[in-house]
């Protein structure tokens, strides 16, 4: 019989060869395979990062933030000195990290960094987005990052935002023009990602549906790769299901002109 951590490892072998290979067109699979749900319901026996070790029952996204906590500001500026002759890498640690005086120097020596992006398509945008760092992202447009670039897999900057329930930069990113229906190569909307309920902090993962809902070009019944529409995610996915429901009714009662 196989011991619990040989299970364990096994599951995650599979789990992230599944997504890998699907990620990469090197398996054919079932027209309604869902990527959303296999993260949501096994995502949190993935590794995060190229670092990391087995957590067991710790959550991936508690982790994230004792890990970013627990850093002083010694430990930074080490990490600064060793990417300094790695501008590119450099600036998405940074926009990562929000060290907002290491982007402007950058930037003031590079103008066209603001544009780089890693293996995967993330720019320091969207490395600035899914960490929050709205001032970050300011001065990443402000020095001209477009506001809609694509990752290998089409996720946007606004795509991580929502995924990641930052509220005030998916409100910043909105008012700047984000493509507010934008679909990834899975179909999956900014409101999908919303309504997967996957925040730590479940107040964040209600305001950014609110959010998302309250917007007047907002298309709901968009449908991902598998069909579902992000009200159907929610459903299956979260409490806050209901804000579909008063959406729902809002519109029913309005009369068209």
């Amino acid at each position: 019989m196989l011991s619990s951590a040989v299970t364990r490892d096994v599951n995650v072998t599979f789990i992230v060869t599944t997504i890998v290979q699907y990620a990469k067109g090197a398996m054919d699979f079932p027209e309604d395979f869902n990527q959303l749900e296999l993260l949501n319901t096994q995502g949190h026996l993935v590794p995060h990062g190229a670092s990391s070790q087995w957590t067991g029952a710790k959550d991936e996204e508690e982790d994230m933030e004792e890990d970013e906590e627990s850093h002083c500001e010694e430990w930074y500026l080490e990490k600064e000195a060793t990417l300094k002759d790695k501008p590119k890498e450099l600036i998405l640690w940074a926009a990562e990290h929000n060290r907002l005086p290491t982007v402007h120097k950058l930037l003031a020596a590079d103008p066209s960094l603001v544009h780089c992006c890693d293996e995967d398509g993330y720019t320091p945008l969207h490395r600035a987005t899914y960490g929050g760092h709205v001032d970050v992202v300011s001065a990443l447009l402000t020095a001209g990052s477009k506001v809609n670039p694509r990752t290998i897999d089409g996720w946007t900057p606004l795509h991580s935002a929502c995924r990641w329930s930052r509220v005030t930069v998916a409100s910043f990113l909105l008012q700047h023009g984000a493509e507010l229906n934008a679909q990834t190569n899975g179909g999956l909307t900014p409101l999908h990602l919303a309504a997967s309920h996957t925040s730590l902090t479940k107040t964040d993962s209600a305001h950014i549906l609110e959010l998302l809902l309250s917007q007047r070009h907002l298309k709901p019944g968009l449908r991902s790769s598998s069909g579902e529409t992000a009200a159907e995610v929610a459903r299956r996915s979260g409490p806050y299901h209901f804000l579909f429901e008063m959406v729902e009714d809002c519109v029913n009662v309005v009369p068209i002109l």
